[in-house]
C-alpha cells in the first residue's frame, strides 16, 4: 500500500472543506482531467463523482465513490479507472499544532492493476501521491487564508 504523507498550515476542517466539494476534484487529485457530474449527497457515504481522468484525446469517463467519511477526520475512496481497475484511497488528517498532518494511503483493489505487485506500483503512486497531498493543501491552506 502507497502511502504519502503531508504536514499542512490549516486546520483539518480546511482540509475538509476541500473534499467536501466535489467539483473541486480534478484540482486535487493528479491524473483527474474534469467533473462531469456531482451527487447532491456529495460527501456522504455511498455518494458518487462522476469524472474523467487521462489527457486529451485519451479521456477516460468513470466515477469515485465514498465508502466512509468521517470529518473532520477520515475519508475513505473508491475511485474507478476502468480499464485500468478501481483503487481504494484513504484520507486520515489529524492535528498538529496549528496545522495538521494528512496521511494518503492508495491501493489497487479491483481490475488489472491489482496483479500488478505492491513493490512495483507503490514508487509510482507515492511519487504521483505527494504531488496529490501538494495540490489538496494550496487549496485547503488558501481556504484558511495562510
Amino acid at each position: 500500500m502507497a502511502r504519502s504523507v503531508r504536514v499542512m498550515n490549516c486546520a483539518p476542517e480546511d482540509v475538509f472543506a476541500v473534499l467536501g466539494d466535489g467539483w473541486l476534484f480534478p484540482a486535487w487529485v493528479v491524473g483527474a482531467s474534469r467533473m462531469r457530474d456531482v451527487a447532491d449527497t456529495w460527501p456522504r457515504e455511498g455518494s458518487r463523482l462522476h469524472h474523467s481522468f487521462g489527457v486529451w484525446p485519451f479521456v477516460i469517463d468513470d466515477t469515485t465513490s465514498v465508502l466512509e467519511f468521517d470529518p473532520p477526520r477520515r475519508m475513505v475512496l473508491q475511485a474507478r479507472g476502468w480499464p485500468i481497475g478501481e483503487a481504494r484511497v484513504t484520507l486520515d488528517v489529524k492535528p498538529r499544532g496549528e496545522g495538521c498532518v494528512v496521511r494518503l494511503q492508495e491501493f489497487a483493489a479491483e481490475g488489472p492493476g491489482s496483479f500488478i505487485p505492491q513493490p512495483l506500483l507503490d514508487p509510482a503512486l507515492m511519487v504521483r501521491n505527494a504531488e496529490t497531498l501538494r495540490r489538496l493543501a494550496h487549496l485547503a491552506e488558501g481556504r484558511a487564508g495562510r
